[in-house]
């Protein structure tokens, strides 16, 4: 339902509001303030919700929420060290607040009544479930199809093995197709990969095809490589069809025809990088606008979204060994080096670094070396601007200095290239995501000006010990030999005799420390932040003041701080 950082939910049940709010899920998105209203209106053998704004504001940091025994709607609001309130919603009109059953139709009542008589075959053998199932199979409902595939999944696959390799409807064929990769034994893999060729993706729907791919997909994953001679058929039965008019489908075939390494894949794949229609951008406009940090962000990434089809093909090529010519390759890698330019969520840059690297893995010592020119260049989003060092002096910065001074002057007339530039010339972009760009090693700040006051910020920017996020708490590791690392830990093992541990440290640029466990003493919550104390004291007054305007300005020259 759109971006978000959802916290609680909570059934309607046993609140005094009219019907439809009773028998309503409630889910609460922190970073954007809203609560949302999910009604569940049957269709088929299940439901589908539709979402209705019940409370929003900005901004309004909800956390939880619950139906008091007095039947209002509680909700409370606070998290990472802001003030917390509590809230209560009731009812005041003249609808009926009194318990109703919805009205549903005789379709939806036999469909879910069907689901259910399917489903009671589940976990259990029955020697009338296949007769009683398959006819479902094919169902065009896809939680019928689902709960039919799970009965027949339960039954000894030879009771129904033949039934799927000779299944005409293609529909059916795909469910019992991926019944049987899930069930079958690896000696069924030739038989399997021959039924499903029986079918011409040209001629079935996108999600017949779908389902069709899926089969393929799982028959590989849990069965095995396929034999080479019916590795080439089933290439010759797949490969006509990319690149199909459906973005699903050209997914899924550029997938199974890298797998299989089909001749055609690569030139094939590059083209459809090359000619992927832009992705479709959704409308939230109107959220967005309750977070002006994070709606901010993204909506700089909806004005200039990435390519985010093309990076999809991309990442599926990433597999393929051999066959490249090396203009193939360097078209390839500039690819990767261009997507970068385009803003992304925090993760943007490193998952194209992790695409990119490999993809390196797969080329040839002497390929790596001609392409180093290209894949040697950052994909992280460099200043268009020059960075230039605080002027000063140096002074060591107070809590009780700082907030005088902002109470004294305001943050009135600032000048917005002296804040961007304090921002950078002290490292913050380095730990810290702000307006779109900067590292994951600190929480984003893009929207610090709507969560904190201004005494919040300055105790967070002077005093960073004083309130750790636990999402960014570091942990001070003591080895046996009295060494000592703090910095964020991760779990590094390869298995039970391999345990290890890597440990980041608050420098961005420093490779993680790797230490095997058997050489750590202790793993202790460090009470020390990782920010260090002193990155301020390297600005004047106005430089002070200025920073402090560009954070809460989230990076808008035109932001009422730097107007006259």
């Amino acid at each position: 339902i759109g971006p978000g950082s959802p916290v609680g939910v909570v059934f309607g049940t046993g609140g005094k509001f009219p019907a439809k709010y009773q028998r309503a899920v409630y889910a609460l998105d922190w970073t954007f303030g809203t609560i949302y209203a999910i009604h569940l209106v049957p269709e088929g053998a299940s439901y589908k919700g539709i979402k209705e704004e019940f409370i929003s504001g900005s901004p309004l940091p909800v956390t939880d929420a619950e139906i008091g025994s007095d039947g209002a709607f509680y909700f409370a609001v606070g998290g990472r060290g802001t003030d917390s309130a509590l809230y209560r919603v009731y009812y005041d009109g003249d609808e009926s607040t009194g318990f109703s059953k919805s009205g549903e139709s005789r379709e939806t009542i036999e469909a879910r009544s069907l689901r259910h008589e399917l489903e009671s075959f589940h976990g259990k053998e029955d020697p009338k479930a296949v007769d009683f199932v398959w006819p479902h199979l094919g169902s065009e409902d896809r939680f019928i199809r689902y709960a039919a595939r799970i009965a027949i999944e339960n039954q000894p696959v030879d009771q129904w093995k033949d039934r799927a390799l000779s299944e005409k409807n293609p529909q059916a064929a795909a469910i019992a197709g991926i019944a049987l990769a899930r069930q079958g034994e690896a000696s069924t893999r030739e038989d399997l990969l021959a039924s499903l060729n029986r079918f011409d993706l040209a001629e079935l729907n996108e999600s017949e095809a779908l389902g069709l791919l899926r089969a393929y997909a799982l028959c590989f994953i849990r069965m095995g490589a396929p034999d080479p001679d019916i590795r080439l058929k089933v290439i010759d039965h797949l490969d006509p069809h990319l690149p199909s008019d459906s973005d699903p489908l050209n997914t899924e075939l550029l997938r199974l025809l890298v797998y299989l390494d089909a001749p055609s894949v690569i030139e094939k794949g590059l083209a459809m990088m090359a000619e992927a229609k832009p992705p479709e951008i959704p409308l939230w406009s109107e959220l967005l606008t309750r977070n002006q940090g994070y709606g901010g962000t993204i909506q700089t990434m909806l004005d200039n979204h990435p390519p985010s089809n093309k990076i999809n093909y991309a990442f599926m090529l990433r597999n393929v060994r051999y066959g490249w010519s090396m203009e193939q390759r360097e078209a390839y890698f500039q690819f990767i080096n261009d997507a970068a330019k385009y803003p992304g969520g925090a993760s943007f840059a490193g998952f194209l670094e992790n695409i990119r690297s490999e993809a390196l893995e797969n080329c040839s010592p002497s390929e790596q070396q001609a392409l180093a020119p290209i894949t040697g260049q950052s994909l992280e989003a460099v200043p268009e601007f020059e960075i230039k060092q605080p002027k000063g002096p140096y002074r060591e910065w107070s809590l009780d200095e700082a907030k005088k001074l902002v109470a004294d002057r305001g943050l009135k007339g600032r000048d917005f290239e002296s804040g961007r530039n304090g921002y950078h010339a002290v490292g913050c972009v380095a730990c810290h995501r702000f307006d779109g760009a900067g590292g994951n090693i600190g929480p984003d700040l893009s929207s610090v000006g709507n969560k904190f006051s201004m005494n919040d910020l300055l105790d967070a920017i002077i005093e960073p010990s004083k309130v750790i996020s636990d999402q960014y708490g570091s942990k001070v590791v003591t080895l046996t030999d009295g060494d000592s690392y703090q910095g964020i830990v991760v779990d590094n093992s390869g298995s039970e005799e391999e345990a290890a541990i890597e440990i980041y440290t608050s420098d961005p640029k420093a490779e993680p420390v790797k230490i095997k466990m058997e050489d750590v003493e202790s793993i202790e919550e460090s009470e020390i932040s990782q920010m260090p104390t002193d990155l301020v004291n390297f600005f004047n007054e106005d430089e002070m003041l200025d920073l402090l305007a560009y954070l809460v300005s989230r990076g808008n020259p035109d932001a009422e701080v730097f107007k006259p």
